[in-house]
């Protein structure tokens, strides 16, 4: 007599886990209103001011260190704002571009890991320091700065505490912005991290120096500011940073 039962077909295997990665262009929002409103402010400048006018804007919302020290400045309160408002504004369509583009790399970790209300906040204080070390360097003279690289720069030293930890292995530990954060040590132990620290610092000094590294002039390149920008951000990101209880880790 024969066993007439049929045979079960196979359970199907699991189907292995997917890498998790982040959408490249899905930008906080927070982020993507920053960049709006610096390309309409340029837009609003280059195509629909006069040049008078268009240097009349930059020179009231510019930062310019001589306004703390000569009379020449007496009424003019821009002393309160440019601080603040000079990051907003670019000098030409090639740097409103490559800031753009830097911004959205380095600033969409750190806005999606602290969120809205502290980036705002960091913002405002890189920018402050940023502008604060150019006039220290700078103390009394006519030079006008404008643009958002000091603050870019303090993104990137920010991101450079958590988004590159030493062993990291592909996209297996989740996403990026909420890494664990790391020590000083830590950092020093990322090839990553260093090596962007490196050149931030590196690449500036030779500016300095006067190597041409783009096409501008590089006495329009205020590196001063990308430097006290960058060591702000990585310092004091920590005062920044959410608890790491509401961050899950």
């Amino acid at each position: 007599m024969t066993d007439s039962t049929p045979e079960l077909p196979p359970e199907p295997l699991p189907e292995p886990p997917q890498p998790r990665s982040e959408p490249v262009f899905n930008l906080p929002a927070a982020l993507l209103g920053i960049i709006a409103f610096m390309v309409v402010l340029y837009g609003v400048q280059a195509w629909l001011m006069a040049p008078d006018t268009a240097n009349e804007f930059d020179f009231t919302f510019g930062f310019i260190p001589a306004r703390y020290v000569y009379p020449l400045f007496a009424g003019d309160y821009a002393w309160i704002w440019s601080p603040l408002t000079y990051s907003f504004l670019h000098g030409s369509l090639e740097h409103l571009l490559f800031n753009c583009l830097w911004l959205m790399s380095f600033g969409t970790p750190v806005v999606r890991r602290i969120g809205t209300g502290r980036a705002v906040l960091f913002w405002i204080a890189s920018a402050v320091v940023s502008a604060a070390l150019y006039a220290a360097l700078h103390w009394g003279e006519v030079q006008l700065v404008i643009g958002a690289s000091g603050v870019i720069s303090a993104f990137m030293g920010a991101a450079c505490r958590f988004a590159f930890p030493p062993r990291m292995r592909g996209f297996d530990r989740g996403p990026v912005h909420l890494y664990p954060l790391m020590s000083i040590g830590e950092v020093l132990a990322s090839r990553t991290a260093v090596s962007l620290l490196i050149r931030g610092v590196v690449g500036n000094l030779l500016i300095a120096f006067g190597l041409p590294l783009t096409g501008s002039q590089n006495a329009e390149i205020a590196w001063e500011a990308h430097i006290g920008g960058l060591v702000f951000g990585f310092l004091a990101f920590p005062l920044f940073d959410r608890p790491a209880r509401i961050l899950g880790y």
